[in-house]
């Protein structure tokens, strides 16, 4: 399967939703977003990050990240093997808790073993991409579809899951209540094939005023 990797490709889906009369009038109006697809991180970096981020806020995550990345002092970031090697209470000192070490450590164990292969991510679905990476603890369908999104560059992720594109539908399609999944998917089919952009303007939607 193809990748979002080139700006041509965001181009296209921006120019496709221009021409939705739900969504083209607010693009129009909006403009060129900054696409945060360049964390310039390998898929096991992401997925470290993810988990390090869960629960906590943004702030407090990139400290512990920043603290946990300094345990190797001598790499930019450490290798799955590296995880693996490490004592939990040499893990939990960079403020991570018990669980989220607990979780850095399956992660590593998966990549080294094989279980997480990226090497397969080009010729794989979206939804056996997401099976493949919740074979990890505590990477759930939500955060699996973010690495989708923002590492791997799928160009038609719909995270029917996430509060805010819910949100963002119950304003669009001017719903009563917040949609079911299986709703939004149907709302969403003149979308298909560019959905992760619509996504990235139904975030900035909620930031602006209606």
């Amino acid at each position: 399967m193809g990748g979002m990797t080139e700006h041509g490709l965001i181009a296209e889906s921006v120019r496709v939703l221009k021409l939705d009369a739900r969504l083209g009038a607010f693009i129009t109006s909006c403009g060129p977003l900054p696409f945060r697809h360049a964390h310039t991180e390998d898929p096991f970096q992401a997925l470290c990050r993810s988990i390090i981020y869960q629960q906590i806020s943004g702030s407090a995550a990139a400290s512990v990240l920043a603290r946990f990345k300094t345990l190797w002092p001598r790499k930019t970031f450490p290798a799955p093997r590296d995880v693996t090697r490490s004592d939990p209470v040499r893990l939990r000192s960079s403020g991570l808790s018990q669980q989220k070490a607990g979780y850095l450590k399956d992660l590593a164990a998966k990549f080294l073993d094989g279980t997480i292969d990226p090497a397969q991510f080009p010729k794989m679905s979206d939804e056996e991409i997401i099976e493949h990476v919740c074979a990890v603890k505590g990477v759930g369908r939500w955060t699996a579809q973010m690495f989708l999104m923002f590492t791997l560059h799928r160009p038609d992720v719909l995270p029917t899951g996430d509060l805010g594109i819910q949100k963002a539908f119950q304003r669009v399609f001017h719903l009563r209540r917040l949609p079911t999944p299986q709703r939004m998917e149907v709302l969403s089919a003149p979308w298909r094939g560019h959905r992760t952009v619509a996504c990235f303007y139904l975030w900035r939607m909620l930031d602006t005023k209606s």
